[in-house]
């Protein structure tokens, strides 16, 4: 039996979702805020954070969009689309706390990614995990229920 839109947006996905809108929110203003007031102290840091806004904006739509559609073709477009920003986005993660762990000195301030997300309470390294996995169990979900349908 397919899940239902309910189904796959209960627990782990309607938190994951609220904690992405929060994340998406305070990265973005936070980027926004020290390009414009201070962007000559740490361009690199405030660069990346700018960065991580855009991708927790696009991961939050995609996962949404991804929810909406699961059996359409824009919806399998979507949970594509966040795939690829999740997996970006823990890549950005990995590849930037370990750069501000072995080189510090490029980093003046602290970004959203900085020490692994240290300054989120790790929320940057966790949340891209957790995507990961709700997206690969939903979609093995959705896949079971789409081929028993075809058999039936």
């Amino acid at each position: 039996m397919p899940q239902s839109r309910s189904e796959r947006l209960s627990g782990l996905g309607r938190v994951l979702i609220a904690v992405y809108i929060v994340l998406a929110i305070a990265a973005t203003f936070r980027s926004v805020y020290q390009i414009i007031s201070k962007f000559d102290e740490a361009p690199l840091a405030y660069s990346l954070s700018a960065v991580a806004g855009v991708v927790y904006i696009v991961a939050t739509v995609a996962l949404i969009m991804g929810i909406k559609g699961t059996h359409t073709s824009s919806g399998r477009v979507w949970r594509a689309v966040a795939w690829i920003a999740l997996a970006f986005e823990l890549s950005g993660v990995l590849i930037v706390g370990t750069l501000s762990l072995v080189s510090p000195e490029l980093f003046a301030h602290p970004s959203v990614w900085s020490t692994f997300g240290i300054g989120y309470g790790f929320i940057p390294l966790v949340l891209p995990v957790l995507g990961l996995i709700w997206l690969r169990r939903t979609g093995r979900a959705t896949s079971s229920a789409v081929a028993a349908e075809a058999t039936a």
